[in-house]
């Protein structure tokens, strides 16, 4: 049993462990934690690695459980994050084939945090072909040091790895060294139908 936290546009990182699930369970009664991977990704844009957040309401406390967590709508981030995407990866190999997947995802409005992520989820496991499906927790699962496979704090921002993979070429490789574990973006818009052996071989 695999555990994870939702995501928004999860990085490589957690993508390879979803891969590699035989039970992928995703947690959703936590106390929803700042300034994690929960409500934002990082892509590679023209001056380098840039975070796309998606504001929410109610997340400050450190009291309100992720399930709860709802979007906020006061500034236009969808057509912010799809126009810093767009610039990003418009000259990206795959970018006009994958682009249309996501769209209604910055169209349509999203009132839980966690209904958008799982919809992230759900496509990008379609891209991929990832026929694993996933659960959400009905309590909060209790942390135990020796899960190997429980996930949901160590992939974080804060936290880096080495994921021992293979480079590919990115979009602005002339102008920046490779930059590894981006959101899972990076990855489908540059690889395509390959991005799976990627994933499988990291």
């Amino acid at each position: 049993m695999t555990i994870l936290s939702t995501a928004y546009f999860p990085n490589i990182q957690y993508f390879t462990e979803v891969l590699r699930a035989s039970e992928l369970i995703i947690e959703q009664y936590e106390n929803f934690p700042k300034q994690t991977y929960r409500n934002r990704c990082h892509i590679l844009a023209a001056n380098g690695v840039l975070p796309l957040v998606v504001p929410v309401l109610n997340g400050r406390s450190g009291k309100i459980k992720t399930k709860d967590i709802k979007i906020s709508f006061v500034e236009n981030w969808q057509k912010q994050h799809y126009q810093s995407i767009k610039s990003a990866y418009s000259s990206a190999p795959f970018y006009d084939y994958i682009m249309p997947e996501f769209e209604f995802l910055f169209t349509k409005k999203f009132h839980f945090l966690i209904e958008l992520n799982n919809s992230i989820l759900k496509t990008i496991k379609k891209l991929l072909e990832i026929k694993t499906d996933f659960s959400l927790t009905e309590d909060f699962i209790e942390i135990n040091e020796q899960n190997k496979s429980d996930f949901r704090f160590t992939i974080s921002p804060k936290i880096k790895i080495d994921l021992n993979s293979e480079k590919y070429i990115q979009v602005f490789s002339d102008r920046f060294e490779f930059q590894p574990n981006l959101s899972i973006l990076d990855l489908l818009f540059n690889l395509g139908p390959e991005s799976r052996i990627f994933l499988i071989n990291n």
